[in-house]
């Protein structure tokens, strides 16, 4: 199935007085719940739903507790997760605090070998 994309017309933000172009954006398809998600992988595998959902429960505790302990959570060809901060800067290094200085958290996936071939065999069409 094609991957739906419309077109945008955007301006440049670095030169404001130049000519908009116009760029795809991914139309979405809807979403998937994670009960979606426990009754499809239950369905293709031997694991019962009720051992699904609790591995994809437990899995939904670990990876924000590892990612806390300042680790790569890797989940083998699918990706891995990992967190990085932004934070105001300072001249010194002695002059930072952490508590009203580090001002986001942000928890970053990157796709592994197999869920970036999977990705770039996608066909896409623009949505009607």
């Amino acid at each position: 199935m094609p991957v739906s994309y419309v077109l945008v017309e955007r301006g440049n933000p670095s030169n404001r007085t130049a000519p908009k172009k116009f760029y795809a954006q991914l139309k979405s398809a809807g979403e998937v719940t994670l009960r979606q998600l426990m009754k499809e992988i239950s369905a293709r595998s031997t694991v019962s739903p009720a051992d699904t959902m609790s591995v994809l429960e437990s899995l939904l505790e670990i990876v924000p507790e590892k990612l806390g302990q300042g680790q790569i959570v890797r989940l083998g060809d699918m990706g891995s997760f990992s967190a990085s901060v932004t934070s105001e800067g300072v001249d010194k290094a002695d002059k930072f605090v952490a508590a009203s200085m580090i001002t986001g958290y942000k928890i970053r996936f990157r796709p592994g070998k197999e869920m970036t071939k999977a990705v770039s065999a996608l066909d896409f069409r623009k949505a009607e």
